[in-house]
């Protein structure tokens, strides 16, 4: 078994890389656009322009979302890739529209140095000043480097290297010019500006076939994300700039209590029910238990909540605190009040949790004892004399549980996204509320983060699930 364990955890490594790519890419390619809020009044003019659009810039740098996706060809820009789109954002003849416009600023913007040196042929060859000018003020944005973070333990050799990149990128910052323009910066002095520091620093931009596959596969979103992963790292959420890992590991104790709860309330209760149910098939009492936990298996548990929460949280009939996942004087009680402030407060969701749960749980676990009591081995313990509680408990049950063990491995992880609506009715501050907090505003991160640990939980519960068959059933083996 040992063997096999070790197997299944090796296979997990690709399996779970698969699955954040698949999601990376959906998240990616989904609607939306993080950050947009810091542009107010998305769309106008005035919003991309001054310290909104730079602010915009430096967030877009922060969080990666400059670079593509999952494979970089950008160091095959040509001019004249660079010089239409020039050509969209000054929209001379009145012919690009306004989304058209900020598409291909944020085209250009996102190019970063890569666009550098078709800006500077632009700026040196291009027939209209327009075009010369724009090309100026591009590059003032282009040329920049971006701060280094090599997170290496000499901090002081990085803060010297993040100085010196922040002093050369103000050097730069002035050269540029307007139509017309007069004073020191006159268009003659800027060109002969950028063609001196081309001359300096065009080696930069000489790519060999190494440094292209290296750009193609590594300086991507995707590429950038699974080496903070390999940190642990998830990076930081985009709406409060603190770290998702930190966040994401303060509210897991809201969500684990409401699903550890209810899985194990729905295991308790669903069980002894299923085989009870099982043994008496067919009776008035079967039919009966089997009518309520079908129409309890189809009420939405949302619906429920909102049920509850009007019926016993509020006027003559309030039983349980409203809201919370605790009384705002928790921190005076003690060590036993506030546990007991913390069920009372939990009551009702782990109910929302946990009905749908143990309708179905129970059904399966009916219909594998069924299978069961059924077949040759059982009916040959009963010949034997054996009482029938022996029968079904210790024979019945135990190889009937196997449909019910390969329900584990997506049971946790299904409480965990499902307690998403609970949270969110009963403004709990777990995982759940987290998450919806973070889809609606495209807090990509967040999402990513939520998405992987339920996709680890999917994994390590099948493979739980898996080694759980032959405790159950001495027939399977791993060896």
């Amino acid at each position: 078994m040992l063997t096999y364990t070790l197997k299944r955890i090796a296979l997990m490594v690709p399996t779970f890389f698969a699955i954040s790519m698949l999601v990376f890419v959906l998240l990616n390619f989904g609607a939306g656009n993080p950050g947009a809020n810091q542009l107010s009044g998305e769309g106008s003019q005035d919003a991309q322009k001054g310290d909104n659009r730079e602010s915009y810039r430096i967030f877009k740098e922060q969080f990666n979302l400059d670079k593509p996706i999952l494979f970089n060809t950008r160091y095959s820009l040509s001019n004249d890739d660079v010089e239409t789109t020039l050509a969209q954002i000054l929209n001379l003849d009145k012919s690009v529209s306004l989304a058209d416009q900020i598409a291909a600023r944020d085209r250009v913007e996102n190019w970063g140095r890569y666009a550098v040196p078709s800006l500077i042929h632009c700026l040196l060859n291009h027939e209209r000043v327009e075009m010369r000018a724009k090309a100026s003020q591009r590059l003032t944005v282009n040329a920049k480097e971006r701060i280094i973070t090599k997170f290496t333990d000499d901090v002081e050799a990085e803060r010297l290297e993040n100085k010196a990149i922040a002093k050369r990128n103000r050097e730069i910052n002035p050269w540029r010019f307007s139509v017309n323009q007069t004073g020191d910066k006159t268009e003659a002095k800027v060109v002969e500006f950028w063609r001196q520091w081309w001359s300096t620093n065009s080696a930069a931009w000489s790519y060999s076939f190494q440094d292209k596959a290296s750009i193609f596969f590594t300086d991507t979103r995707f590429a950038k994300y699974w080496s903070n992963l390999l940190r642990l790292d998830f990076g930081k959420s985009h709406i409060d700039k603190k770290p998702v890992l930190e966040t994401v590991l303060s509210k897991l104790k809201y969500s684990i209590t409401l699903a550890v709860s209810s899985v194990f309330l729905i295991y308790l209760i669903s069980l002894p029910l299923g085989i009870w149910s099982a043994v008496r098939q067919n009776t008035v009492a079967d039919k009966v238990v089997t009518f309520i936990l079908f129409m309890l298996y189809s009420l939405p548990s949302f619906f429920v909540a909102v049920i509850l929460l009007n019926a016993l949280t509020v006027g003559d009939w309030a039983i349980f605190p409203n809201l919370g996942f605790q009384s705002s004087d928790a921190h005076e009680m003690t060590a036993l009040g506030v546990i007991k402030d913390v069920l009372w407060h939990v009551t009702l969701p782990i109910v929302c949790m946990s009905y749908g749960g143990l309708a179905a749980l129970s059904r399966y676990a009916r219909t594998g004892l069924l299978d069961v009591i059924r077949a040759d081995y059982i009916r040959t313990a009963r010949a034997k004399g054996l009482p029938e509680g022996i029968v079904i408990v210790k024979h019945a049950a135990r190889n009937g549980m196997i449909p019910i063990l390969t329900l584990m491995a997506t049971l946790l992880p299904a409480l965990i996204g499902g307690s998403v609506i609970i949270e969110v009715i009963f403004q709990i501050p777990g995982m759940g509320s987290y998450i919806f907090t973070s889809v609606t505003q495209y807090d990509y991160n967040v999402v990513m983060a939520v998405l992987l640990i339920s996709s680890l939980l999917t994994l390590i519960g099948m493979l739980l699930a898996d080694l759980s068959y032959a405790l159950v059933d001495p027939r399977i083996t791993f060896d």
